[in-house]
């Protein structure tokens, strides 16, 4: 195979390499094989016309013709004329299943069903990749910026993925990427050393740098090294980050849930929407919580799971915001006065195996929370957030809460919010249609205070304005998207909570949209039951004295709270609105759904088959995996925590070397000693974060370590004592003894490790920085040893 047919075989590799990060997102995994065969005949094509040679404006021309046939055969063959040529009709169909597709994506949950429109929306977004990458890789001869679009591929299949393999996409993408490197430079090599062959003696190998099949291999060796150490370092180093703190680390904690480390972090927006409306699309209302409790009145327990406070015209979602460890209790809710009537209310709440959210459902306001796992307290939502893949799947916690029993005077009189608070929650995008706020100022028009205003608005979304509950509708989430609303007057509880909050606002009243659970349904052993079909979202709006105050807008959904309904009493509510009882068993559900078990006809012919789909791993097959599949596993296993071990292992053995006597004729404080203890120092410092800098002198360095690593004053005269000790080693005519310089050096190990935070002790620990010494060490006894051979080897000829 020609150099340049290697690079194009490379490049077509590299692209399907990275298409595995996508294999999580969708099941079955048929669409690869597909993807592969025509990403195959793309390149072939792309190989013969550079062979002819066609310019390469044609080359890609060509390519892109033959994608179009080939894609028009598979996807179109009805609608095209002798079963691959694209005409009209064929492109309307293909547009078509595009769309289709689209929609399949926003309506099905991780993995979803193969559909012609995802699989058209798969296998062409391969292959395109795959012929941007040949493109710039093969035709234009320029590997590293074919990179770019590798690494959109696999940005998109990561940032969907669920699960805990993903380094296992990343190392075929990083993989398939170095090889396409490595074959670019074996194909440069290869030309280079053509020009330039040593011709000089006939029947031998050439003997400069770039030639083949000599020497000329050296760099490419060199390069395979360099990779794998490259691809070795990306797989450790994000493992080691979490355990990170300190300067930009601490600010880049996201995910859905909450923070990368253990101490603190942000919690980054999301958008429930699309997740609230599959939940509620549900052909069957599996069990999502069971919950009991002491409170008196069940169907105001809402389950709260986040706050949604930022609205950019567009859509609502979560500020991003810092969190924290949870306090006990939790601090007092904003807003809250004295003279409001509050009760305490205990629950205890059972996540089923199905229910998989990093949001920790919870009664608002609550007080007091008993949780196991990863959870972080974010004090503005008052929301608990999992990090680090921390999720509520089979979780049994406790909360206690305050049930806030506002009476309607109280919310009449209440005072003006804080100013900080009231611009915050009543800002509104200019992009807002005029329609939002012309409709609220008209529907609550003649309303004497914000109060009267909220329970006019209320009521004219629940029974007064001629809105109908449906689930159907489109959530939509462009500007215009709540002006629709008001409009066509149908939708479910996003476009009237959103829709609520939104005209709030331009009313001056601080609003937010919260999003979780009614109280679900009640059963006879005396707990609730909340399914996935209680998923429902309701406005916020805050009243100073009373804190943030839920409204309920939605009709048929939920209950209108008593301060709402000032013509009812405050603190009862209305008898008939009982709860129902379905009279099921006390375990959370976990059979699957009939959705999962849908076959390709079932899933055209009924649209709502396969919504929803519970996350991955929440159906899990009894049979195990085979031994020989165990035996590889943990072999793998075994030798990942083997290499992830060998720098704890290193250093610790450096440093017993550096700090035993030198020998048996040698005195345990003498100048070898002593040196090897101050080296010993260096590197301890630069293990936790001190960087060690060469050119400063013992006294200086000392003093450096004692103050960056905020030593106490013991163990910074120990340093001082062990800088006098180097200096006289180094200058004094007749070196002073220095007794027991290494229990110095550990009596300085134990200070600076007592005074470093969590993170950096672990990192200290696990990947000590300075053990690069190691790998600089073996580097030059590497080099040296070649130098040896090489000298060895060329001396005989010389003699000659």
């Amino acid at each position: 195979m020609s150099g340049r047919g290697r690079l194009a075989f490379c490049a077509a590799l590299a692209t399907l390499a990275a298409a595995c990060a996508l294999l999580p997102l969708v099941d079955p995994a048929t669409w690869l094989l597909q993807a592969a065969l025509l990403t195959a005949v793309q390149t072939g094509v792309g190989a013969a016309t550079r062979r002819i040679p066609l310019a390469r404006p044609v080359t890609v021309l060509t390519q892109v013709v033959v994608s179009l046939l080939l894609l028009t055969a598979v996807f179109a063959r009805e609608y095209a004329l002798a079963g691959f040529l694209p005409g009209p009709e064929a492109f309307r169909y293909a547009g078509t299943l595009f769309e289709q597709g689209v929609q399949d994506v926003s309506r099905y949950a991780i993995p979803a069903p193969l559909t012609d429109g995802i699989r058209l929306m798969l296998v062409g977004g391969v292959l395109a990749i795959g012929l941007l990458v040949d493109l710039v890789a093969v035709t234009y001869r320029s590997a590293a910026p074919a990179g770019l679009p590798l690494l959109a591929l696999y940005s998109v299949a990561a940032g969907l993925s669920q699960g805990g393999a993903r380094w296992l996409w990343f190392l075929c993408a990083a993989g398939g990427y170095l090889l396409l490197l490595l074959a670019e430079g074996r194909e440069r090599l290869s030309q280079w050393g053509r020009v330039f062959a040593d011709r000089t003696r006939p029947g031998t190998a050439a003997h400069q740098p770039g030639s083949v099949g000599g020497p000329a291999l050296a760099p490419v060796r060199t390069g395979r090294r360099i990779g794998v150490l490259a691809l070795g370092i990306s797989l450790v180093v994000p493992i080691a980050l979490p355990s990170l703190s300190g300067g930009l680390l601490d600010d880049l904690g996201t995910g859905g849930g909450g923070g990368g480390n253990k101490g603190g972090g942000t919690v980054s927006a999301v958008n429930p929407v699309v997740a609230l409306k599959n939940s509620l699309n549900q052909p069957q209302n599996r069990t999502a919580l069971v919950y009991s409790t002491d409170g008196e009145e069940d169907q105001e327990l809402y389950l709260r799971i986040v706050a949604l406070d930022k609205f950019d015209g567009a859509q609502w979602k979560p500020s991003e915001r810092r969190i924290g460890e949870i306090p006990d209790p939790l601090p007092a809710p904003r807003g809250l006065a004295p003279g409001v009537r509050t009760s305490t209310v205990r629950s205890t709440i059972q996540a089923s195996d199905a229910y998989a959210q990093d949001w920790l459902p919870m009664p608002y306001p609550a007080d007091r929370v008993r949780v196991s796992g990863k959870w972080r307290f974010e004090p503005e939502g008052r929301t608990l957030v999992g990090y680090d893949q921390q999720t509520t799947r089979g979780l049994s916690y406790s909360v206690e809460s305050l049930r806030v029993q506002p009476t309607a005077e109280q919310l009449r009189n209440a005072p003006a919010p804080p100013p900080d608070l009231e611009r915050e929650y009543t800002a509104v995008p200019g992009s807002l249609p005029d329609v939002v706020p012309d409709t609220a100022r008209r529907v609550t028009s003649g309303a004497k205070d914000d109060y009267d205003r909220a329970v006019l608005l209320q009521d004219w979304f629940a029974s007064k304005g001629g809105f109908s509950y449906d689930t159907e509708v489109a959530a939509g989430t462009g500007v215009n998207a709540i002006a629709d609303f008001l409009k066509q007057k149908e939708g479910f509880c996003v476009h009237f909570s959103f829709a609520m909050a939104s005209m709030a606002r331009t009313l001056g009243i601080p609003a937010r949209v919260a999003v979780g659970f009614t109280p679900g349904t009640a059963r006879g052993d005396g707990k609730m039951e909340v399914g996935f079909q209680d998923a429902h979202a309701w406005p916020e709006l805050y009243f100073e004295g009373v804190g943030w105050t839920r409204f309920e807008p939605t009709p048929t959904r939920g209950t209108t709270p008593p301060y709402a309904q000032p013509d009812a009493p405050d603190s009862d509510l209305d008898p008939d609105e009982q709860l129902p009882d379905r009279s099921q068993n006390d375990q959370p559900s976990t059979s699957p759904s009939p959705s999962e078990r849908c076959t390709a006809q079932q899933k055209q012919a009924d649209p709502e088959c396969g919504l929803a789909l519970p996350p991955p791993g929440s159906d899990k097959s009894d049979a195990g995996p085979p031994v020989g599949a165990l035996a590889g596993f943990g072999a793998a296993g075994l030798t990942v925590l083997a290499l992830l071990a060998s720098p704890l292992l290193l250093r610790r053995r450096k440093r017993a070397r550096r700090l035993r006597s030198r020998g048996p004729d040698a005195a345990p404080d003498g100048p070898e000693a002593v040196l090897a203890a101050w080296q010993e120092l260096i590197d301890t410092g630069w293990d936790f974060g001190i960087l060690p800098e060469e050119s400063a002198t013992p006294r200086t360095a000392a003093a450096r370590l004692a103050r960056i690593g905020q030593l106490q004053p013991a163990e910074a005269e120990a340093v001082q004592r062990v800088a006098l000790a180097v200096e006289q080693v180094l200058y004094a005519p007749v070196p002073r003894a220095t007794p027991a310089i290494a229990d110095e050096v550990r009596r300085i190990h134990a200070g600076l490790r007592a005074a470093a935070p969590r993170g950096v002790r672990l990192r200290a620990l696990l990947l000590p920085p300075s053990s690069v010494r190691l790998l600089w060490a073996a580097t030059r006894r590497a080099t040296a040893l070649r130098t040896r051979w090489t000298r060895a080897l060329t001396r005989p000829r010389l003699a000659k």
